[in-house]
């Protein structure tokens, strides 16, 4: 059975790249946790999204001209804050798997993957972490500071196949769930590459995804995703 991943958290139920949706995912029964990591004003690693703090927030503004003290006095929803990924290593690092994507993407050359490197060498989870990325340079960056912790390239929809002979520092790919066959997967496995999909919370989809052998599915909802792998 495919590991369950909780996209942001288990966010059909909490509000996304909260805490509380981490933990309602671990409450759940999810397998992991993913979330997205940028770094603030004062080149703090904190947990959200987008690039602007407008749709998860009470607030407005881009995430980089704000300090993590101004990001954390803004409501993430049902009272939640943003939170840094320090707070979220502390509270859940080696419960779970914690697939960190690094979204430096208008700055792709930035310190973000080294500083996120950093941190997992803090606390000492490199075995329970998967960074994961759309930006291709990010992968190599971090893999050279911490070599043994896993690398999943993510792709958007119908680029998947174009990656498959390129996955020279990545452990996995992470493709959109449309781009996912059996060649495909069978490609990926020959060359001892995971097949991570993402983002799938349709009951047909979960099936088809478990019947080709994925190795995990990122979903808004571990819990119903659970149900319908086991029935």
């Amino acid at each position: 059975m495919p590991k369950i991943i909780a996209h942001r958290g288990a966010s059909a139920h909490a509000p996304e790249n909260t805490m509380a949706a981490f933990q309602l995912a671990l409450d759940h029964g999810a397998d992991g946790i993913e979330l997205d990591v940028m770094l603030s004003k004062d080149h703090q690693l904190v947990v959200i999204h987008d690039d602007t703090v407008d749709r998860t927030t009470n607030g407005f503004g881009p995430v980089k001209e704000m300090t993590l003290q101004e990001l954390q006095s803004l409501d993430a929803g049902e009272g939640q804050k943003i939170p840094s990924l320090e707070e979220v290593f502390e509270a859940f690092g080696g419960r779970f798997l914690i697939n960190v994507e690094l979204k430096n993407y208008a700055s792709i050359f930035d310190a973000l993957p080294i500083e996120v490197a950093k941190l997992v060498k803090r606390y000492q989870i490199e075995d329970s972490i998967l960074i994961s990325s759309f930006n291709p340079f990010n992968l190599p960056r971090f893999h050279a500071q911490l070599p043994d912790v896993s690398l999943g390239l993510l792709t958007q929809a119908n680029q998947a196949k174009k990656w498959i002979w390129r996955l020279f520092h990545f452990d996995a790919l992470h493709p959109y769930f449309s781009d996912v066959d059996q060649v495909l997967v069978a490609s990926l496995h020959d060359r001892n590459r995971q097949v991570n999909v993402w983002t799938v919370d349709d009951d047909e989809e979960i099936r088809r995804l478990a019947a080709l052998n994925v190795d995990s599915i990122i979903t808004n909802d571990p819990q119903r995703t659970r149900a319908i792998l086991e029935a």
